[in-house]
């Protein structure tokens, strides 16, 4: 080989290691990897009623389930479950993982506010993210600090902790979905999935779960327009939830080491502002290739001290 051609190889690999990588760092290594929350809101976006979002978010094409949480080699199917109560739906993602157990994977979190006005965000399950993800409709606004109780001040970004005026975020109204105007009809009777473990529909075909790098772009391309956030704002709905979350043994014992070690990788810091409030600011590290380390994502809350 001639010196030049060896150089651009050598160019060529480089590039190619960087770009693997950069890819690696976006793994958590947790089954959360395999599940986008973003597109399967923008699945629920789409859908006309609950019973066509569950097929949505389970046909291969859409990129949206890439799960295989009872490593058969094939893909689960995910069942959707409506619980409501007043003008609060929460719309339970859930997998049969074997004949006598199940695990959420998510659950939309849906509240009428007004007339014509509704809210809403999917929250993923904290045994498959490691931690509960919060992801809904990008207003705009920055969610990565948070006001205080006087609306004043914030803690701004940075290791300072300086005090500085920020916009709050604009909290989407989506009302005009389609499958949010379903369910708030007079005549609806609340939709519970008829399938279970091995009693699929026949149009579904599972599949052999795709490699990280193969499902990293179909996650990508759902980015936008929807963004994770820190704060339940549907505190009726979550109520709703709580209560009602199915876990799996087999599949909690199975992840056990990779979310223990995701959750230890969290440092947590409480800094006192002004008239004694307090925020307390979560951070993640991930471990990437090389034993280098990165921050990852921020958690921010905000409490009065008493």
């Amino acid at each position: 080989m001639k010196p030049a051609n060896s150089f651009f190889f050598l160019i060529f690999c480089l590039s190619l290691t960087v770009c693997s990588h950069a890819q690696d760092s976006d793994s958590t290594g947790l089954p959360g990897d395999n599940f986008s929350l973003q597109g399967a809101l923008e699945m629920f976006k789409k859908a006309s009623s609950p019973e066509e979002f569950e097929k949505l978010i389970n046909e291969k094409d859409n990129g949206v389930n890439n799960l295989d949480l009872n490593e058969d080699g094939e893909t689960d199917y995910i069942r959707v479950i409506d619980k409501s109560e007043k003008d609060a739906h929460v719309f339970v993602l859930q997998v049969p993982v074997s004949d006598k157990e199940s695990q959420d994977i998510a659950v939309i979190e849906l509240e009428k506010t007004g007339n014509e006005t509704a809210n809403i965000q999917i929250v993923g399950d904290e045994d498959i993210f490691g931690e509960e993800v919060i992801v809904e409709p990008d207003g705009g606004g920055d969610e990565s600090s948070y006001l205080n109780n006087d609306n004043q001040f914030a803690i701004a970004h940075g290791p300072s902790a300086e005090y500085a005026p920020i916009d709050t975020r604009i909290v989407v109204n989506v009302w005009l979905w389609p499958a949010v105007r379903f369910v708030y009809r007079p005549a609806y009777t609340v939709w519970v999935s008829p399938w279970r473990y091995h009693y699929y529909p026949g149009w579904w075909r599972p599949w052999r779960p795709l490699g990280w790098y193969a499902y990293r772009p179909l996650r990508v391309r759902y980015y936008h327009p929807y963004v994770i956030v820190h704060t339940h704002r549907l505190g009726y709905a979550h109520g709703i939830y709580r209560p009602a979350r199915v876990t799996s043994v087999t599949v909690r014992a199975r992840h056990a080491v990779a979310v223990n070690n995701y959750r230890v990788t969290r440092r947590s810091t409480t800094v006192t502002g002004p008239r004694g409030n307090q925020v307390n600011r979560k951070t993640t590290t991930v471990r990437g290739p090389g034993g280098n380390t990165r921050m990852r994502s921020t958690k921010t809350t905000v409490r009065r001290r008493k």
